[in-house]
């Protein structure tokens, strides 16, 4: 029997597997974790003030949005890996291709179909005043917190649960083809944004963050697309602080470039198809039980 290490996420919580029901549960427990959250933002505020915390709450308040989550699943993974298996979080599945060259296809995938998302923006009415100035506290305030925030803890976090526990366990459940675990795991992280704003563009991202996931198994992977995006809309907010959209930064060049990243897009899609997966539930790992080994 092997040990595990006590702070490895990825492989301590392989053996709990949920279904749509654990998906609901998990909800459930963001919501818990949103309350917990929000109580110590207002406590930090007593204590702190109100531009302190605007500039800083957030590394507080978001991580514990994910505590009760994790929680659970430590505990569930750890009962259930005694007496069956599991499937591993991040599997490294990238034959035919190099690790390197899966990564570099990701980020151009991921930065194309952000680019895409912003056409919606023109039909959708103008974003809410208090959802404006919120977004722009979180990419417009102390630069090295926005970043933690928005390029490290939102990858981590939010892969975890979106990937990592809800579409891996949608694709290993036996009972949810790939397509519709796919499209389930990116509503699910869609809804999770709050509004639709965010949501609509996440579900789109969603869908290939999980189609990447699903022919790779690499939550690492599915990561650093979340970092870019991130860490691209960041920056842009930094470079080009009156710009809400692509379109602003790209004028009348938007559409060329458009047509540009939908080639982009549709290349790196075929790229990844041609990775083969071990099953029909995709190319996560399967882990045995502790005391099979």
């Amino acid at each position: 029997m092997r040990r595990r290490g006590n702070f490895n996420v990825f492989s301590a919580h392989a053996w709990y597997v949920p279904g749509v029901g654990g998906m609901f549960v998990l909800l459930l427990l963001l919501l818990a974790g949103s309350l917990l959250g929000n109580l110590v933002t207002l406590i930090f505020t007593a204590l702190a003030g109100q531009q302190a915390a605007i500039d800083y709450a957030m590394l507080l308040g978001y991580p514990l949005m994910f505590l009760p989550a994790m929680m659970f699943v430590a505990v569930k993974s750890r009962n259930l890996s005694y007496t069956g298996g599991g499937f591993a979080l991040d599997s490294p599945n990238f034959a035919p291709k190099k690790g390197w060259m899966c990564a570099l296809l990701a980020m151009v995938g991921t930065f194309a179909a952000a680019y895409m998302t912003d056409a919606l923006s023109s039909v959708m009415p103008p974003m809410p005043e208090w959802l404006e100035t919120l977004m722009k506290n979180m990419t417009g305030g102390v630069l090295w917190v926005n970043f933690l925030l928005v390029s490290i803890m939102a990858p981590l976090f939010e892969e975890w649960l979106c990937r990592g526990m809800v579409l891996r366990g949608l694709l290993n459940s036996g009972k949810i083809k790939p397509i519709w675990a796919i499209v389930i795991s990116a509503l699910f992280f869609a809804i999770i944004h709050g509004n639709p704003w965010q949501a609509i563009p996440a579900f789109i991202l969603g869908c290939l963050f999980g189609y990447v996931y699903y022919k790779t198994g690499s939550l690492k992977l599915t990561m650093l697309m979340h970092f870019t995006n991130n860490t691209l809309a960041l920056a842009a907010s930094r470079i080009w602080p009156e710009a809400e959209t692509w379109t602003d930064i790209t004028g009348g060049m938007y559409w060329p470039y458009f047509a540009c990243a939908l080639v982009a897009l549709v290349l790196v899609v075929l790229g990844f198809s041609r990775i083969k997966t071990q099953s029909p539930e995709g190319n996560c790992d399967p882990v045995p039980s502790l005391f099979s080994e």
